[in-house]
């Protein structure tokens, strides 16, 4: 039976891929997010994307969880300002979910669970890494 901790970094290192596969597949989806103060969207697109999968991956290998669930929460309160933009670009009645106000402002409070969920995977992860074979 799998422990919950394991399920719990699991499900957050198969969400992170998901969305970091789907920041380098589609940026433009996710473009009108960056803060225009940020400068040219793409690149931060593509480096939120690339650090979604690196999150991904640390969190998945249990050696490197503690190190990939912090680094995940830092990930999640920094793109923050990108959901504040969401929002505020928002209208009602919009047709892509990424314009819709409902989620839009909805996404915001959502970041909590988020930042925590990442914050326990850390904590419960293993507390040293242990060699191959030892």
């Amino acid at each position: 039976m799998a422990r919950l901790p394991d399920v719990l970094a699991t499900s957050l290192s198969v969400g992170l891929a998901a969305a970091g596969v789907l920041h380098l597949a589609r940026p433009r989806v996710f473009e009108s997010l960056i803060p225009p103060a940020l400068g040219s969207p793409r690149p931060w697109v593509v480096g939120s994307g690339v650090a979604e999968l690196a999150c991904a991956a640390a969190v998945a290998v249990p050696t490197t969880r503690r190190a990939g669930g912090y680094a995940t929460a830092a990930l999640f309160v920094a793109v923050f300002p990108g959901n504040v933009q969401m929002a505020l670009n928002s209208r009602e009645n919009a047709r892509h979910w990424s314009q819709n106000r409902a989620i839009a402002w909805g996404r915001l409070p959502g970041q909590v669970p988020l930042v925590l969920w990442a914050l326990r995977v850390a904590r419960t992860a293993p507390a040293r890494a242990t060699a191959v074979g030892a």
